[in-house]
């Protein structure tokens, strides 16, 4: 970055009334990301704002509405979650998203080839994730190894969460993307998406394919410093196999990544649930053993904190405490001014600071409510897209498995037809030769023995095609009544997420007004607090109240670092 994050006009902004902008703390290709606090609850998030210089690019905004509702509707434990999304007053388009501290992938895989167990580990967590979002619809488009941040989380390490779905689309809708444009990360890319195709679900599955070779060998199966080149590679140069790399690579290990790195998207897997099934027979067939510790019994793999933790909250923040210092601005009158009238202008600003501590007080009590509301209506949006999505996933793994079993059906009906085919020939060549014998007056009786079994054999191979063809038929109309409940069910999710995002951004918006107003308050009490201290830092008497003033933290840190400038030296002796 040309500019130091210190010097960033954005930080200490706040956005939409509710998010106060602490830290810089990243930039992807299409927006900056800041540490953020929740100035109502005090909560800690990560905000993505649009960069400056794409905010004209009316289909990248596009994106970013598109990444908060396709990562909402998934709503999915391995995908990061977003809480809001919105414009600011000055129409730039911001994102909301939980705040993780972790260790991205590429850091691990930079340290060289993971143990199998914990790559095997890594991998489902990240294919139960997209089965999951395949399954609504929505297709990531750009996996690779840094959009995976490894965290700890209810004791477990390697909890995996998927970032940045900036270039998801759902896969019904992909006409947000301008004509003839290719989007991902070369590296990751699928043969597909380096020939200028619309990215599918199996294009994702192609990258895990990536992601395991590469965790498990610790290098990329495709290098080039040239883009076109790397490219080429991917639309047609064969996977070196991971064996080849590393001797002790496990052979199912090793099949499975054959199959995801198949060229043609009809080798590798159906979709990601057949992937998670050998998968989960991999980790089943291996041994139980630690992969945390390296053979000399150093730590390996525990996630290292990329981001400082967040700072304790600002007691700035807490309007509770204003009438405690408009009391404390009372009694510094007091002592001043004992038995005589107290300049006007000082004796408004006190009157003021406890009309801004009732005003401050009931717009938080107010706001409080409000924010309670909207928590509880986003619980319970989170918890019905979750009993969709779970409904969905269930239904999803059955159609994967009916569309696998008609497959195998197909291949083998088509052995049966075949067989049936050759069956009628021969009983064709065996009549015709019984014909033969008959029309020359020939009683051999083993030619008309072998042209009865020939016809007996046809009718046996078409009993056969015509129970393998039952049996595809049924799986396929298994297949067709589950996809239809799918699409119910993701009709019902889609009408349902609009009508919440609805009141939701009905409810922010009244947030927001009321925040802004808040933050009016804020800041005339600490230009009240300013005409205080100013009137008062020269007050002998005055002193051991604006040191008590000072120490309690209680207001705006501007404030209160104005007032400790301008205390007497033995104050500011003691405020320190």
């Amino acid at each position: 970055m040309s500019r130091k994050r210190s010097e960033d006009p954005a930080l200490n902004k706040v956005i939409a009334g509710r998010y106060r902008l602490e830290a810089r703390i990243g930039e992807g290709g299409m927006g900056i990301v800041y540490r953020a606090r929740h100035v109502l609850i005090d909560r800690i998030v990560a905000v993505k704002l649009i960069r400056p210089d794409l905010r004209g690019e009316t289909h990248l905004r596009a994106w970013m509405l598109r990444e908060a509702r396709a990562a909402n509707r998934v709503d999915h434990a391995h995908i990061i979650d977003i809480h809001d999304i919105g414009e600011t007053e000055e129409g730039e388009l911001y994102l909301v998203m939980e705040y993780l501290v972790g260790t991205p992938l590429s850091a691990e895989i930079s340290r060289g080839p993971m143990p199998l167990q914990r790559a095997v580990d890594i991998l489902e967590q990240m294919g139960a994730a997209l089965a999951r979002a395949h399954d609504l619809g929505v297709v990531h488009r750009d996996l690779k190894s840094d959009n995976i941040l490894l965290t700890a989380r209810g004791g477990r390490k390697d909890f995996v969460k998927i970032l940045d779905f900036g270039l998801a689309a759902l896969a019904h809708d992909p006409r947000l993307a301008p004509k003839g444009a290719v989007f991902g990360t070369p590296e990751y890319m699928s043969p597909e998406q380096a020939r200028g195709e619309t990215a599918g679900p199996q294009s994702d599955l192609y990258a895990l394919g990536i992601l395991f070779f590469e965790m498990l060998t610790g290098r990329l199966p495709f290098r080039s410093a040239d883009r076109d080149t790397l490219l080429e590679m991917q639309r047609s140069a064969p996977a070196p196999r991971p064996s080849s790399l590393r001797k002790d690579c496990h052979p199912a290990a090793e099949r499975i990544i054959v199959r995801l790195l198949e060229k043609d998207t009809r080798r590798r897997y159906r979709d990601g649930h057949h992937l998670l099934e050998e998968l989960k027979a991999l980790q089943r067939s291996l041994p139980s053993q630690a992969w945390d510790k390296d053979a000399q019994g150093a730590d390996v793999g525990a996630p290292q904190q990329q981001l400082p933790p967040p700072p304790p909250p600002s007691r700035s923040a807490n309007v509770t405490e204003w009438a405690s210092r408009a009391g404390l601005f009372s009694r510094m009158v007091s002592r001043a001014y004992p038995g005589t009238k107290p300049p006007e202008e000082l004796h408004q600003a006190v009157l003021s600071a406890w009309e801004l501590a009732s005003k401050a007080s009931g717009l938080e009590g107010e706001l409080a409510s409000h924010t309670r509301r909207l928590e509880a209506l986003e619980r319970r949006g989170r918890a019905l897209r979750a009993e969709i999505g779970r409904k969905v996933e269930e239904l999803a793994q059955e159609e994967s498995r009916a569309l696998r079993d008609a497959t195998n059906y197909a291949e083998q009906e088509n052995t049966a037809r075949t067989e049936l085919q050759t069956a009628e020939r021969q009983a064709e060549i065996a009549s015709q030769k019984a014909n033969d014998h008959e029309r020359h007056g020939r009683a051999d009786r083993k030619v008309y023995e072998d042209a009865g079994a020939a016809m007996a054999l046809v009718q046996v191979k078409q009993q056969d095609l015509k129970t393998k063809e039952a049996k595809r038929a049924a799986r396929e109309a298994t297949a067709k009544d589950l996809r239809k409940q799918i699409e119910d069910l993701r009709a019902q999710l889609a009408r349902y997420a609009e009508a919440l995002e609805e009141d939701l951004a009905s409810g922010r918006s009244k947030v927001a007004a009321r925040a802004r107003e808040g933050l009016e308050y804020e800041e005339q009490f600490e230009r009240v607090s300013r005409l205080v201290v100013s009137q008062l830092k020269g007050k002998p008497e005055c002193r051991e109240l604006l040191t008590e003033f000072i120490a309690s933290g209680a207001g705006p840190a501007s404030s209160a670092a104005v007032s400790q400038r301008q205390l007497p030296p033995a104050a500011r002796q003691q405020a320190s």
